[in-house]
């Protein structure tokens, strides 16, 4: 098993390396990033301990910025498509989005109370990075910048993200192999009442004599512990609950990127397809949860910056989305798993803790359904 499958960068285990049976052929990182030209970049907060000072902390947030052409294309637009499984949440740009079929520049995610501030700073920064031909459509941005709330373990009303967290975000985005668990955006976030976070994941479709690839990305913020499934075992009804557990008042994000063509209503297919992903893991879109989902393709980079004139571009035919369909569920939810597995226990405002998942004895329990692979 290649080590990007076992591991984070930092050496924290992903749940294939834990033994977790997945369906399907990752990419090389296993990774949103094995689709050519996307990175990501994050900025973490971890600062203060013990009574919640609101201004003050403690500070458990950040900011993931996820760049479709890359950080050397920052206005690079690609077609896309949004889905709102549960709308206590929210997305800038999504109306952009569902109005014109595309976006333009970096996602960024991040708490619930700096979402605006993360959407400002992008256009800001857009304005600055603007080269002359880049963008000829309109002289305005409309980002997307997406949130989860993570008031249980961070100072969330002291706003502690500024502009300079969400800029160092940008700069530290890269393509590969990337870090998961309490980092960027996710690192105040709590899964199915362990410590959930950023988790990433891809599949490859082999389609027209073409090997293409489906990467997502995921902020976990949702879930109580006795609906947590893993490779399809009831594991959360086999752990006992014996921590206070606040109310969910959870969300998920999640981020679906392929090199497939295709157009803004095969994404918008793609997109509640992810739905799935979050389904398989146990996930049931709570009345408290905000679960949306944004699909978009790195293909026509041409056709989806043509402005005027006829417009040219390919699209996969409607027979080959059941297989990327497939492959959107099985990546969504391996990254929602790895947000779980490569995590530690984390403590927060008021000395809060969330723990992290028990690795080991999850391993047992999969190991009693006959469900584990063994890791060598």
């Amino acid at each position: 098993m290649r080590q990007e499958y076992r591991t984070t960068p930092a050496g924290k285990i992903r749940a294939r390396g834990a033994g977790v049976p997945f369906v399907g052929q990752p990419g090389p990182a296993n990774a949103i990033t094995d689709v050519a030209g996307v990175e990501v970049g994050y900025k973490t907060l971890i600062e203060g301990s013990g009574p919640l000072v609101v201004g003050q902390g403690p500070v458990r947030t950040g900011v993931t910025a996820i760049f479709p052409r890359g950080r050397q294309k920052p206005e690079g637009a690609v077609w896309a498509g949004y889905f709102n499984m549960s709308g206590n949440g929210e997305m800038s740009g999504a109306a952009f989005v569902e109005e014109r079929g595309r976006f333009d520049g970096p996602i960024t995610i991040t708490n619930t109370h700096s979402c605006g501030l993360t959407r400002d700073v992008t256009a800001k920064w857009l304005y600055s990075q603007h080269q002359p031909g880049e963008k000829t459509d309109q002289p305005f941005y409309l980002p997307v910048a997406a949130e989860t709330h993570d008031g249980s373990l961070n100072d969330i009303n002291g706003h502690h993200v500024k502009e300079q967290d969400v800029i160092d975000a940008f700069e530290d985005a890269r393509g590969g192999w990337i870090e998961e668990g309490s980092v960027g955006g996710g690192t105040g976030m709590r899964c199915f009442e362990f410590k959930g976070g950023s988790g990433t994941a891809s599949r490859q479709v082999e389609f027209a004599g073409e090997t293409y690839t489906v990467g997502a990305f995921v902020q976990s913020n949702f879930g109580k512990r006795h609906l947590l499934r893993i490779a399809g075992v009831p594991v959360g009804l086999e752990l006992p609950i014996v921590d206070f557990s606040p109310p969910e008042f959870g969300s998920i994000i999640g981020v679906v990127a392929t090199d497939a063509p295709m157009a803004p209503h095969h994404l918008r297919r793609i997109a509640r397809r992810a739905a799935y992903g979050i389904s398989a893991t146990g996930g049931i879109a709570s009345n408290e949860s905000g679960d949306l989902f944004l699909a978009f393709s790195t293909a026509n980079a041409e056709a989806v910056s043509q402005h005027e004139g006829l417009v040219s571009a390919s699209f996969v035919g409607e027979a080959a989305m059941s297989r990327f369909y497939e492959a959107t569920i099985q990546a969504v939810e391996e990254a929602i798993l790895n947000s779980m597995f490569a995590n530690e226990t984390m403590s927060g405002i008021n000395d809060f803790t969330v723990r992290a998942l028990p690795v080991e004895t999850v391993r047992d329990i999969l190991r009693r359904y006959n469900r584990l692979v063994e890791t060598d």
